[in-house]
């Protein structure tokens, strides 16, 4: 993933999901496109 990618699923993370952006940073990038994945989804059935 590229690090634009990254910033902007943190990015939509911490709007939608409520996450720190300091908990993110100290994530994986399997583990924020994971959570990324299932909030997208979420927000796409509302």
């Amino acid at each position: 993933m590229s690090r634009q990618e990254r910033e902007n699923m943190i990015t939509f993370l911490t709007k939608v999901q409520g996450f720190t952006e300091g908990k993110l940073m100290m994530m994986t990038d399997a583990d924020i496109e994971h959570l990324y994945t299932r909030a997208y989804i979420l927000q796409e059935k509302n």
